[in-house]
């Protein structure tokens, strides 16, 4: 029989059959291809899946030239871009991918990071409510000319079990709140430090305590339409980030890479322990390993942590 594409699904580049999905497939997404394959080799070595002998990893979306995916056993590693739109595309495709390929009960989770809001660089955020930038819980949709609001549900249950995960021994916090999602990075957050800037350092000050008032403990650009589309399909669905940054003591980055590169595999780590949970209690995890995910050199550990603590 003739390989027949996915259905309208040009930016993956991808055949259905080229794919075998488990009934308890994860699809874990972040923003940046290179993010996406060290998180495929990372929660490789935490399931101990095992390629094939003068085997590696390979970007099966690599001919889309938008988008990258590892498939490492029951989990798919997926690059979204920035933004909103970006987002949205792949969403479309991965739910049709998932239908197609009769995957079963599929969960979402997008790894990010994040800017905080009264909330320090390094601590790992678990999103409740994603809210859009006029602080309602749905993402805006315009279709046909029509505005049409959809809930931007995530499942509370699976963060409160992303939540209980979070270790004693974890050097940093681990928190549950609301996230704004914004359409820009620059003026939409609040910014001083774009190109263009029509508000005051007082007005920004004002709005960011507003959002604090409201519940918000962080900003990014992804979530509500994650969210919305998740639910939408009636998908089990999380968002973890790492704020880079507390907002409300300016709008740059300034950590050292060092510092940067540890905090951004947190999520990563709060999302693999997870997995492994799941797989374990389905008797699929090929093997266990007397880590939860942390850094392997105790020398680098050291050095990070006094870094960050410096930083803070």
């Amino acid at each position: 029989m003739r390989k027949c594409r996915l259905h309208n699904s040009p930016q993956l580049s991808l055949f259905t059959s080229e794919l075998s999905l488990s009934h308890n497939e994860f699809v874990c997404m972040g923003g940046t291809p290179k993010r996406m394959e060290n998180f495929a080799d990372f929660i490789m070595e935490e399931i101990g899946y095992k390629l094939p002998a003068g085997t590696q990893l390979q970007d099966i979306s690599a001919y889309s030239y938008r988008y990258s995916m590892y498939k490492v056993g029951p989990v798919l590693c997926v690059s979204h871009g920035m933004g909103t739109p970006s987002v949205s595309i792949l969403m479309h495709e991965l739910i049709k991918l998932m239908y197609h390929a009769k995957c079963m009960d599929p969960i979402f989770l997008r790894i990010g990071t994040c800017g905080g809001v009264g909330i320090e660089g390094g601590t790992c955020i678990i999103t409740d409510d994603a809210l859009d930038g006029q602080l309602r819980n749905s993402h805006e949709f315009t279709i046909l000319g029509e505005t049409v609001h959809r809930p931007a549900k995530l499942d509370k249950k699976l963060a409160r079990e992303l939540k209980s995960l979070a270790s004693a021994d974890d050097p940093y916090d681990t928190i549950i709140g609301k996230t704004l999602c914004t359409n820009d990075f620059y003026e939409g957050q609040g910014r001083l430090d774009g190109a263009f800037c029509e508000f005051s350092e007082a007005d920004k000050m004002a709005y960011l305590e507003k959002l604090r008032d409201h519940g918000v403990v962080n900003i990014e650009m992804e979530s509500t339409i994650f969210a919305a589309l998740t639910h939408h399909a009636g998908i089990k669905a999380a968002v973890v980030c790492v704020a880079l940054l507390n907002r409300l003591n300016g709008d740059q980055v300034n950590a050292p890479k060092e510092v940067m590169h540890e905090w951004q595999q947190r999520p990563q780590i709060l999302v693999s322990r997870y997995i492994r949970k799941v797989l374990q209690q389905h008797g699929q995890l090929k093997s266990l390993f007397g880590h939860q995910g942390s850094i392997k050199s105790p020398r680098r550990f050291k050095l990070v942590q006094q870094e960050s603590q410096a930083h803070d």
